[in-house]
């Protein structure tokens, strides 16, 4: 569902990483980007909408003053929304490498 809002914000390669056996950290990161800072919120705000829809709350939010990286903790989901530049900066998906990757539903 979190990558399903980042892709209709038109956010940037969404990408699930399926963490199990890898960490105890997190089930799956949820990775998704956008170009500014507006957008990088108006992301955060839907994945938060859709999931409360479901009855979904965050246990901790950080980054949203900022607009640069949005983390939401939902304990066993992870999802960062980085603007492109902290993305390529940070590259969670090569500082975890041995995660698979999960194809997110249409």
């Amino acid at each position: 569902m979190a990558a399903k809002a980042i892709a209709e914000k038109k956010g940037q390669e969404p990408l699930i990483l399926d963490l199990r056996g890898v960490t105890l950290v997190a089930d799956y990161f949820v990775i998704g980007s956008g170009t500014s800072p507006v957008q990088v919120e108006a992301i955060a705000d839907r994945v938060e909408e859709i999931l409360q829809e479901r009855g979904i709350r965050p246990l901790r939010r950080e980054g949203r003053q900022h607009g640069r990286w949005v983390l939401l903790d939902y304990g066993a989901v992870v999802v960062h929304i980085f603007h492109e530049e902290e993305r390529k900066y940070y590259e969670l998906e090569r500082l975890w490498r041995d995660a698979r990757i999960t194809p997110r539903e249409q």
